[in-house]
This record gives structure tokens, sequence and C-alpha cells, in this order.
């Protein structure tokens, strides 16, 4: 779908919405920070960076859907400002809720970049190695700068999901509403929490890697805080009816799925010059996805198995795997599931979701077809 230059002002308009609100929230809690010292500031300042320079594809997918929820309405006047005012920080808080777990995740991977940029773990371990080198006491603390710059990505991560928590609880709305979105909340990190338990699980070899139990694993670490969050809320916040509500929802599971398995495809066959991760990154650390979950049921896997997680996997290896598991036809399988990801995607948006917001999410599987990052 072609994205007109109206929609483009849009969303301009609204990234810098969210973008103002996230400066506001992250602003008043870095302030209060620096009460208790400059390391905790840092912390603050080092979030801030890392989430103002985010995407926004959560809270962009919110407010796109409730704008063309709303439009239905024909409201105007200072109810309706204040109602989207409301949406908007919601919007922001979901984008919080994106980043501490994010950065809970980075610390369990151990990864130090994100996106070809040192996240906030590397950026923490940076400055806590560049002050033992200068102090000329780099040599007697191996190991502590790196649980220094772990532990304060867990610790960010807490505080982020406890200011996510505030935003919903102090939201203007009525009562019952913010007791469902407040639930809608504490569904998405508990699906969220147990997908992150699954995948480490299938990891580490604890739980058989069959391909169902990767699908629901990537459901709940991708499908329900990417699209079905932002999608319920915008359902709930824009008064809409239980069934549009839950047709979203199920839209965007299939969406996030079809996300997520592209996802692992680029990560295996794409470019890292375009998608900025570490290249065979998912090899090295045995990462059980659908298309390793295809090769273990073919031929091809002797070949491949004695490569898989081994951390120090050279390119030439990485590229020697790769193309046994296209060979092997893991990269074809995959690409079919996407396949039946969409259709099912597209079925479910003749059913009851109105124009505008079936809009939203076409120009939005637009996006992801031609995704390269």
């Amino acid at each position: 779908m072609t994205i007109t230059s109206s929609a483009v002002r849009s969303r301009t308009d609204l990234c810098s919405a969210i973008e103002n609100e996230l400066s506001g929230l992250i602003g008043k809690r870095a302030s209060a920070a620096t009460a208790y010292g400059a390391d905790f500031a840092r912390l603050w300042a080092l979030a801030g960076k890392n989430v103002l320079g985010g995407k926004f594809v959560r809270p962009l997918l919110l407010m796109e859907a409730y704008d063309a929820l709303r439009q239905r309405h024909h409201e105007h006047g200072p109810a309706e400002t204040r109602r989207r005012e409301t949406a908007i920080s919601i919007a922001a808080a979901i984008e919080l809720l994106h980043y501490a777990f994010l950065l809970h995740d980075d610390v369990i991977d151990g990864d130090l970049v994100r996106r070809g940029h040192p996240n906030l773990i590397g950026s923490l371990l940076a400055e806590a190695s560049e002050t033992a080198r200068r102090d000329g006491t780099d040599g007697t603390r191996a190991g502590s700068d790196l649980h220094w710059a772990q532990t304060g990505g867990i610790l960010m991560g807490d505080m982020l999901l406890a200011a996510t928590h505030q935003s919903f609880a102090r939201a203007d709305l009525p009562h019952e509403l913010r007791l469902r979105l407040l639930d809608l909340l504490e569904h998405t990190i508990n699906e969220t929490v147990a997908g992150e338990q699954l995948d480490v699980g299938l990891g580490d070899g604890v739980i058989a890697p069959d391909l169902r139990t990767i699908l629901v694993m990537c459901g709940y670490k991708t499908a329900t805080y990417t699209f079905e969050l932002p999608l319920r809320a915008a359902a709930a916040l824009a008064g809409a009816d239980f069934a549009v509500e839950n047709a979203l929802a199920t839209a965007g599971r299939h969406l996030g799925l079809a996300f997520q398995l592209q996802d692992d495809l680029l990560s295996t066959f794409g470019d890292p010059r375009r998608h900025g991760k570490d290249p065979f990154s998912d090899l090295r650390e045995g990462k059980e996805t659908a298309i390793i979950a295809h090769a273990r049921t073919t031929n091809a896997w002797p070949d491949i198995e004695s490569f898989f997680g081994k951390p120090e996997l050279s390119v030439d290896d990485g590229a020697h795997v790769r193309r046994h598991l296209s060979a092997c036809g893991a990269e074809a399988f995959v690409q079919g599931l996407i396949e039946e990801q969409m259709q099912a995607f597209n079925s479910q948006l003749t059913t009851t979701i109105p124009a505008g917001v079936r809009n939203v999410l076409l120009d939005l599987a637009g996006q992801l077809e031609g995704r390269q990052s």
C-alpha cells in the first residue's frame, strides 16, 4: 500500500507527540535520579537516548488504529482532545515497556550491541572499562565491568516496567476502562515473560525444540506485545465493540507471528549491513527457530548440527550452515509459514474490522513484506 503525503505528515506529527510524551516521562525520572548519585542518573540518561532513538512501531500502531476508530464518531472539542492525549500517554508507556523487555533480553542473551550500536549494557561496559584503564585497574577487575553493566540493564528494565504501570494506573480514564487496560498490561507481561522462558528453555535444551512449541514461543514473545497490545488498547480507548477488539487482536497475532518468522529469516539469511545484527548470531547462540526445527527433520541435519550453538562459529562456517539450511528446504519452509500467517491475517480483515483500521493494518503488512531490517 502506498503511503500518501498526508499520512506521512500525520505519522511525523504522531512521532513528535509520542517523543514529547516519552521525553517528559523519562526527563521527570532522570531529574529525580540525580538525588541518588551520578551513576544512577547515568542509567536514565542512557535509557532516554536509546528509547528516543526507536522506530515507535508499537505506539504508532496504537495511535493510527485509535485515530481510525475515532474518525467514525466525528467528535471534536476539549473532551476529544483530552481523550487523544490520554491515548498518546498510553502509547508512549507501551514504548517504555518495549525497551524494558529489550534490556532484560539483552542481559539474558549477553548482547552488547543493538542495530549496530552499543546498547545500554554495551555503553556501561565501555565506560567502566575506560575508567579502569584510566585508573590503571583494568587488569584487576576481570568480569566486574560486565557484571556492573548487566546489573544496570536489569535494574533499568525493572524501573521502566514500574514506569509503565504508573502511566497506565494514572491515565485520565474512567475507572473500569483503566482496570481493563491494567488487566491487558498484566496479560501482556505474563505472555511475554512466558515466551522468554520458553526461548531460554529451548536454547538451553531444557525444553524439546518441536515446531509447535517454537511457534507458541514466537507468539508470546513478539505478537502479544508488539501487535495485540497496541491494537486491543486502541480499541478499548476508542470505545470500539469487544468483537472489533477481538478481531483486531487475532489479526495482530497472525501479523506478529509472520513478523517474528521473518525476523528469524533475516537473522540467518539477511544482509547484516542492513539488519544491523551480528551475522550468524542466532546460529552461534543455538537459537531454536522454525528454520532449525525444519532442518532437524531433514538429512542435512548431521552437516549442520556440529556447527549449531558453536560460540566461535566463523563467517565461513556460518555461510556453510546457511547453504545447507537453504538446500534442505528450511528457508522455503519458513517462507511458507509466513505466507500462511499472512493469508490468515488477510482473511481476518474481512470480518468486523472497520475500513479505516483495515487500511492501517494493510499498510503495516506492506512494510513487513518489504522489510530488510
